[in-house]
C-alpha cells in the first residue's frame, strides 16, 4: 500500500475509534460510519475525517462514504453478522482491495475463511499475545486471511 490511503471504518467503538484517531494522526483520509451519533465522541479532537451517522449495511449509507474509493474497510462493529456482511459487501460488492472483519467468536472466523473473508477475532488474539508475552510461543495474532 502506498503512504496515502482512504479509509472507511464501520463502528465507532473502542476498537473502531481508536483505529481512526491513529490513522487520522498518521494523515490517512478517514470516514467512520456508526449508526449512534454518540459513538463519535470517542474521536479525538485531533481526528480530521469524516464521521457519518447511519448503518454500515445499507448500500446507499456506504456509497455516501465513497466505499467504492477505499483502500481499506474494516468492519469493526459489535455485531459479527453486521461486520461479516460489511466484509462481504466492500469485497464483492465494492472491490475493496483490503478488508479486514472483525469476528468475536472464533468458530465464526473459521466459517469467514472459507468465504475467503479477512477476519481478527480478538479471543484468538488475546490468546496468542499472552503466549507471546509469556515465551511459549504465538499463533497468527488472531488475524487469518481469507482464501
Amino acid at each position: 500500500m502506498s503512504n496515502h490511503h482512504y479509509v472507511v471504518i464501520v463502528g465507532c467503538g473502542q476498537t473502531g475509534s481508536r483505529l481512526a484517531n491513529r490513522l487520522s494522526a498518521q494523515g490517512q483520509s478517514v470516514v467512520v460510519i456508526d449508526r449512534r451519533p454518540e459513538s463519535f465522541a470517542a474521536l479525538s479532537l485531533e481526528f480530521s475525517g469524516f464521521s457519518l451517522e447511519g448503518d454500515g449495511t445499507d448500500a446507499a449509507c456506504l456509497e455516501q462514504a465513497k466505499i467504492g474509493q477505499a483502500d481499506l474497510v474494516v468492519a469493526a462493529t459489535r455485531e459479527d453478522a453486521v461486520n461479516m456482511m460489511v466484509a462481504q459487501l466492500a469485497q464483492r460488492v465494492y472491490k475493496v482491495p483490503r478488508v479486514v472483519g472483525r469476528v468475536f467468536h472464533p468458530e465464526r472466523a473459521s466459517f469467514c475463511r472459507e468465504l475467503g473473508l479477512t477476519t481478527i477475532c480478538p479471543a484468538d488474539a488475546t490468546a496468542d499475545a499472552v503466549l507471546g508475552l509469556v515465551g511459549f510461543g504465538s499463533g497468527s495474532g488472531g488475524c487469518r486471511e481469507g482464501s
